[in-house]
């Protein structure tokens, strides 16, 4: 039992946080240029590492991430299998922990914040195993030569151990640009896959059916190469007797629809990002010399969007393996096999599948583009896994009030653990000499007027990027991006070009570093 001078019984961690491998933090002022070669160098690392296949992986594997692939970054199959699961799966728990009080730490405490982060990156090595041993026993099956080689326990444990080294290299590359180049590795590696998805849709030339000839049936998956090849090659005739305009507008893997919604999804995102509230400020003791300080619409950025969709992945996950995992499958109420099973609740699936066919993980499951929903309305008839009408907008309703009110919590809890609640802010502020004009210059008196802002903006935002990002699976984006990746992406970008921009202002006046906290 802890006993020591600290409140929070975290600190009896210090000792593994103190020893745990981590990048290093810069104890001078990096450069723009380092920074800007620092994060290039990560996003080729991050493209080489979704090519490096597992080594002894069968044929037979099954991707549990295949439906948030986009969000949790990474590639099938790959040393980056996991993607940031494991980064985002650690800090959806330190920050719930942390919102209900369970752990007892003052994050504006430097002391206390400092061993917050630590336990974080202990929780990511812990999670690592978490996530890689049930897919590895059950999903991502060694190849037979392999098992013949060295036995199926030592087998399982090549592919876990590729899976471990991966996903550290991926937290230690998120570490590198948090620390040493601009934005954070996170958001670098879901906005790199998103864009590839993105470009691949949208103008692939290769035919959706990969083998079989060029026809309107199978025209080329991308967008535009579909559009040109429709009306290079057919006459409206044979498209009216082929479907050929509903293929283009609806049912084509990368439809005219998609794209049109990926568009809107890019301007709303582009629009809610640049607005913003601004508070009047002027100088204490330089007379006349007022500034701004901005409080955007999307205060919370992305990250509340960012951690719903990994708490939602983990759901399918574990629903998942307690539905057909040979070992977990047993296990009493969860499990499909064991004792007083209420499995059939929780989450049920087809045989090969890893998207949920019913229960509260079909419910939870993202409604990806109008095929889940739309269609089945417009020709009345249920979903290929015979769900009524009532049920899919049951669904469709759940999910949409599912990430609303998720990601205004994770708002929440964000604002909490970063500098950006009203305390902070205030300091931030007092750093510069500024102050709210007609009011007197005291931290407590700011943080006050900061209150009816900053709370109100950080749930608002938390409920719009949720809300956005229901809206935009449920219109569905090409490439299978889904819409909360496009979202994120796009957020990510933005955000990415401001920081740009900061760090360039920085580096031409010294003096800026000071009020953001730089130097």
């Amino acid at each position: 039992m802890w006993e020591g001078d600290k409140s929070s019984r975290l600190y009896a961690l210090s000792r593994f946080v103190d020893v745990y491998p981590t990048i290093t933090k810069p104890e001078r002022h990096v450069r723009f240029n380092e920074k800007m070669w620092t994060t290039t160098f990560v996003l080729i690392i991050y493209f080489a590492m979704t090519n490096v296949m597992l080594f002894g992986l069968s044929g037979q594997a099954l991707d549990l991430f295949s439906g948030f692939r986009s969000i949790m970054a990474g590639a099938s199959g790959t040393i980056m299998h996991l993607g940031i699961g494991p980064i985002v799966t650690g800090s959806i728990i330190m920050q719930l922990f942390a919102g209900a009080k369970i752990i007892r730490l003052d994050l504006s405490d430097s002391d206390d914040k400092a061993m917050y982060q630590g336990v974080q990156k202990l929780l990511v090595l812990i999670m690592i195993p978490i996530e890689a041993i049930p897919q590895t026993y059950g999903f991502l099956d060694p190849s037979e030569w392999l098992i013949d080689a060295y036995g199926l326990g030592w087998a399982n444990f090549v592919i876990v151990a590729q899976l471990f080294a991966g996903s550290y290299l991926v937290f230690l590359l998120d570490e590198l640009v948090s620390k040493w180049g601009i934005g954070s590795g996170i958001s670098l590696f879901i906005a790199a896959g998103v864009a590839q998805s993105t470009f691949v849709g949208t103008l692939s030339p290769l035919a959706a059916t990969s083998g079989a000839p060029y026809s309107i049936q199978n025209p080329p998956s991308g967008t535009l190469p579909m559009i040109f090849y429709m009306f290079r090659t057919s006459t409206n005739y044979e498209m009216i007797q082929a479907n050929g305009f509903e293929i283009m507008l609806l049912t084509h893997v990368n439809p005219i629809a998609a794209l049109v919604s990926s568009i809107i999804v890019f301007l709303v995102v582009a629009y809610a990002e640049s607005s913003k509230l601004e508070l009047p400020l002027t100088h204490g003791k330089v007379r006349g010399h007022r500034g701004k300080y901005p409080i955007r619409l999307v205060y919370a950025s992305n990250i509340p969007v960012i951690l719903m969709a990994a708490l939602l992945a983990n759901i399918n996950m574990f629903t998942l393996l307690f539905w057909s995992h040979p070992t977990l499958s047993q296990t009493p109420i969860l499990g499909q096999n064991g004792w007083a099973s209420a499995s059939a609740l929780i989450g049920t699936y087809e045989p090969g599948q890893t998207t949920a066919s019913g229960g509260f993980a079909w419910y939870a499951s993202m409604v990806n583009g109008v095929n889940d929903w739309l269609i089945p309305l417009l020709e009345q008839q249920g979903d290929v896994f015979g769900h009524s009408l009532t049920q899919i907008m049951v669904h469709v309703v759940f999910y949409v009030a599912l990430m609303t009110v998720g990601s205004m919590v994770f708002a929440k809890f964000w604002i909490d653990t970063t500098n950006m609640g009203t305390k902070d802010v205030a300091k931030q502020i007092e750093r510069t000499g500024m102050q709210i004009p007609g009011f007197r210059k005291n931290p407590k008196v700011l943080e006050k007027i900061l209150e009816n802002y900053i709370p109100p903006v950080t749930y608002f935002s938390g409920a719009f990027v949720g809300l956005l990002a229901a809206g935009a699976d449920l219109l569905g984006t090409v490439g299978n991006a889904t819409g909360t990746g496009l979202l994120l992406a796009v957020g990510i970008i933005l955000r990415t070009y401001e920081q740009i921009q900061k760090e360039q202002a920085m580096e031409m006046h010294p003096m800026i570093r000071q009020f953001f906290g730089a130097d």
